[in-house]
């Protein structure tokens, strides 16, 4: 594969992932399953490589990209989920021009400290990944049970946060039970707990959008850095962990950052950490083919069956794929983020919000009918993720204990697994 084509491949997966990244409700594995089902007809006058450092762009590029929709809009993915409220509070104060500096460093930030650390990964992940498989079950309840109990401030709001923590966790094992597409049901559930739930709440709070402030200040300090790294680290961290992804992440990340999601002076640092690690588990997803030969995302699956043997020579160029990526879509993310808070400045935010909820339900639904899933029961799921998502709002306390909805069903399965 000559540089030139290597190039070309990254900046069409960079528009692609953009697209898709600025679009809300649109997964990339969605994008990636069209490229893959194209693949018979694409591999005639395209190599296996190019295709999959489309795919390698593609996704870094929808991981940063992504961001920008959920902060001002409040439309989640499962990486960007738990940072909705405090980035939906900043923007309502009239930050969007911070919080988009935040979470795109923040990106940038993880990837630089993944990229960094890969030898070290390479070395270390392949043994730790054997040992820790028998207590991936123990690991995720003890870290749930303590974050659940340092991020609340009183014993109420432990009950209540425990008690959401479990719901979310039926709610989520009830719908992964179904033969319906767990991308439908992520949707569905994420829409509901997360996206409509906030922007239905925040209609209460304020009708105008307030002007956006045009100054921001974003100097990176040693909590900030720490926050950063947290984030990167934790990203290569699930890339080897079974059942972990970007949500259970968040929990390890705000250990590890010392960062929350209700404290004001926090939510810079719980965004910095998010937002590296939902892009550097996004690169790690996929290296995890070379480093323990097992896919751990959408794209990731589609890539081993393109390349069915992974060799160092892959590995760097997927890594020189990622830098390319990660350094346009910094730009994009910024370009693209101060034109839309110029455009947000002065919006009706009541009919903005519910434009944007009427369009995530669109979105739902033409997917629940091409996957011919059952409308009724996707309606009712939908309800219930809303209803139970609005809970947190009126108790007070942080919405990132809904994350039980992924969290429980994991804990579930590898309990049965190893027990």
């Amino acid at each position: 594969m000559s540089m030139i084509e290597l190039v070309i491949a990254c900046f069409i997966g960079i528009l692609i992932g953009t697209t898709t990244g600025m679009i809300p409700g649109i997964h990339v594995n969605t994008a990636g399953a069209i490229l893959f089902a194209s693949s018979s007809f694409l591999l005639t006058f395209l190599s296996p490589e190019f295709l999959c450092v489309l795919m390698v762009s593609m996704s870094i590029a929808h991981a940063l990209i992504e961001f920008i929709p959920s902060m001002l809009l409040g439309v989640p993915q499962e990486g960007t989920a738990t940072s909705i409220l405090p980035g939906h509070r900043m923007v309502l104060q009239g930050r969007s021009k911070e919080v988009i500096r935040v979470v795109s460093v923040g990106g940038f930030g993880g990837i630089m400290v993944t990229i960094l650390m890969l030898p070290l990964f390479t070395i270390a992940l392949p043994t730790l990944h054997e040992a820790t498989k028998p207590f991936t079950w123990i690991i995720l309840l003890t870290a749930s049970i303590y974050l659940t109990y340092r991020l609340t401030a009183n014993y109420r709001d432990f009950i209540w946060s425990l008690l959401l923590f479990i719901l979310s966790g039926i709610l989520g094992w009830i719908l992964f039970q179904t033969p319906i597409s767990s991308g439908i049901t992520l949707m569905c559930t994420f829409s509901g707990l997360f996206g409509i739930s906030t922007i239905l709440f925040s209609l209460n709070d304020s009708s105008t959008i307030p002007h956006q402030n045009p100054f921001y200040e974003l100097d990176i300090d040693y909590n900030k850095f720490k926050s950063i790294f947290a984030g990167g680290i934790t990203g290569a961290i699930l890339g080897f962990l079974p059942g972990f992804g970007p949500a259970q992440g968040t929990v390890i990340a705000q250990a590890a950052s010392g960062a929350s999601d209700n404290d004001d002076d926090d939510t810079v640092n719980f965004l910095l950490a998010t937002s590296g690690l939902n892009v550097s588990d996004c690169l790690f997803s996929l290296i995890a083919i070379y480093i323990i030969g097992n896919p751990r995302s959408g794209i990731a699956v589609y890539m081993s069956y393109l390349i069915f043997e992974m060799s160092v020579n892959h590995l760097a160029i997927f890594i020189f794929a990622s830098l390319i990526a990660v350094s346009v879509s910094l730009v994009l993310s910024l370009k693209l983020g101060d034109s839309f808070s110029r455009l947000m400045g002065g919006v009706d935010y009541r009919k903005l919000s519910i434009g944007v909820i009427l369009l995530q339900v669109i979105i739902l639904y033409v997917f629940i009918f091409y996957y011919k899933a059952p409308v009724f029961y996707m309606t009712l799921a939908l309800v219930t993720s809303i209803a139970m998502g609005m809970l947190p709002h009126y108790i007070g306390i942080g919405k990132s204990h809904l994350m039980g909805v992924l969290i429980i069903p994991a804990i579930v399965i590898y309990f049965q697994m190893f027990i």
